[in-house]
Formats: C-alpha cells, structure tokens, sequence
C-alpha cells in the first residue's frame, strides 16, 4: 500500500523510542488487514508530553502508544479511562475520538492472554505477584478484574511502595471479593509460604533481565512444583534463570515475558481498528527467535 493524502497515522511517544519493535509490527499489520494507515514513533520527554499531545490532535492522529516516562501522564490527560487503566493510574495505549482521549492500558491484558494461550484461566486462582512497578501493577489489576481469587504481592520497601499500598487499597474497593495481601520482598519465608498455596507465581521485577541473567529471586528451587504455573513478565532474555529453573523442576506452565510483549500489542491493535491482528504471522516475523 502507498501513502497518500487520506493515509491516518498512530504512533508511540516517550523517551528513549529509537529501540521499538512497534512500528514495524503494525506497519506491517495495517498491510496485512488493507488498512490505509501508518504507524511511527516520536521521542517524547515527559515535560514535553502536553505539546505532543495537543499537537497529535490538531494533526489527526487515530491513536497512540505510550511508552516510560509518560504513561502517568497520559491517564491524567485522559477524558476517558478503561478500568484497567483507572486502576493502575497509567495508559500505554490512547485512542483519539472527536477530540477527545479515551486512555486504556493494554499490559495487564497481554499478560492475562498470554497465559490463556498455555490453557491457564487466572479466574478463581491464587497468585504470588513479585514486584510493584508498571508491569507489575497492570498484572495485578488485569489479573483481579478476571477474576483472580487471590492476590499476594511483595515488594521491597522502595519508589514504588506507597503505590503498592494505593494498589491494593483501589482492588479492595472496587473488586471486594479478591483477597489482596502485600509483604516485604525480603521475607523469603513469608514468599515460600505464599508460593505454596498459590496456583500462579510471577516475576514482575527487573531480576533475570540482562544485565541481571544470573539472578532469580527464587533461592530455593524445591518451590516449584509440577502443578505450578512460573510466568515472567522479562522478555530479554527470552528465558530467565527462573523460568529455567522452574521448567527443570517440572513446573507445568513456565512462560517468559516475550508472549507478554505480542499480546499486549495485539489488543492494542484492535482497540486502535477493531481488526484482529495477524497475530502467528507478527510473531513468526518479528518475535520469533
């Protein structure tokens, strides 16, 4: 397809954006479902937020992704809010519509399909969260608003504690019946003991990512048990040292972060057209390794 004068365009904003993979995967969707858009991506400071906002706006744009540091802001922006993104307080994903900006926030959906994708259904499980930032938060939130029937977050007592506290507080009112119960990142004992009545344990920090490839959280690897479901939300490397350690010790499901990554961009997609993304075909072509 050739750009010309009725060609919309999307876009990602924030800073640094030069890495995406994003334009890329949609460019080639909108080819791949004869959509007569384009898909780029603008380096976004935070202070500049605004400015590119209003200016999207006045230029048409249909939709944008956002990636750190403006995805607080992009929630504030909003005239709209899906309740996932209400919850977490954060949008990666905005569509424009007469003027106004309807923010959702896609990380949390991405996680929750992915799993689904393995056979696994969150509804009525229990689940071990590890961690507290963006990710971790949209996991949380998405997990409870499908029906998650426990919620054990831990986290150290750092930048993202008071959000954590706010987290739960906000799960609790809104969705009462999800148990929510949050712990220090430290208490090992405490974890173990979470770890072994939950059905799901996740790794919503930085540990595994290169450069950390040789750490895990999990120090004890006599916690992963065959009926355990290990998801990861790192996705470089494609396989962490849990999620290594978790398959040796025969655990069901051991997923890293990569399935994560696509399904997220794949609602997204359909919330910017409506249209399904030819979502085997990205994968083969640009996630596959």
């Amino acid at each position: 397809m050739e750009i010309n004068g009725r060609t919309g365009f999307y876009c990602l904003i924030g800073s640094p954006v030069g890495h995406s993979g994003s334009p890329a995967m949609y460019n080639y969707s909108f080819q791949r479902t004869g959509l007569d858009d384009v898909y780029l991506a603008f380096d976004v400071k935070l202070e500049e937020m605004d400015a590119a906002v209003n200016g999207l706006k006045t230029l048409g744009c249909k939709g944008f992704n956002v990636t750190m540091p403006c995805k607080t802001r992009a929630a504030q922006m909003a005239d709209e809010l899906s309740d996932a993104a209400r919850l977490i307080g954060a949008c990666n994903t905005v569509v424009i519509r007469d003027g106004r900006l309807i923010g959702h926030n896609t990380d949390g959906i991405g996680f929750v399909r992915n799993l689904k994708e393995q056979g696994v259904d969150v509804r009525g499980k229990t689940m071990t969260v590890m961690g507290a930032g963006g990710a971790a938060t949209a996991i949380q939130v998405q997990s409870a608003l499908d029906g998650v029937k426990k919620l054990h977050i831990f986290n150290r007592e750092d930048e993202f504690a008071a959000n954590t506290r706010s987290t739960a507080a906000k799960i609790r009112e809104l969705l009462p019946d999800v148990e929510v119960e949050l712990f220090p990142l430290e208490d090992s004992r405490a974890l173990y003991d979470r770890i072994a009545e939950s059905d799901i344990l996740v790794n919503a920090t930085k540990a595994g990512m290169k450069p950390l490839e040789d750490v895990s959280l999990i120090g004890d690897a006599s916690v992963f048990r065959p009926e355990l479901v290990v998801a990861d939300a790192v996705y470089n490397p494609r396989e962490t040292k849990m999620i290594r350690e978790a398959r040796k010790a025969g655990c069901r499901v051991a997923v890293g972060g990569i399935g994560m990554l696509l399904r997220q961009g794949e609602a997204a997609f359909h919330i910017f057209t409506g249209k399904t993304m030819p979502t085997d075909e990205v994968y083969e072509k640009f996630f596959k390794e």
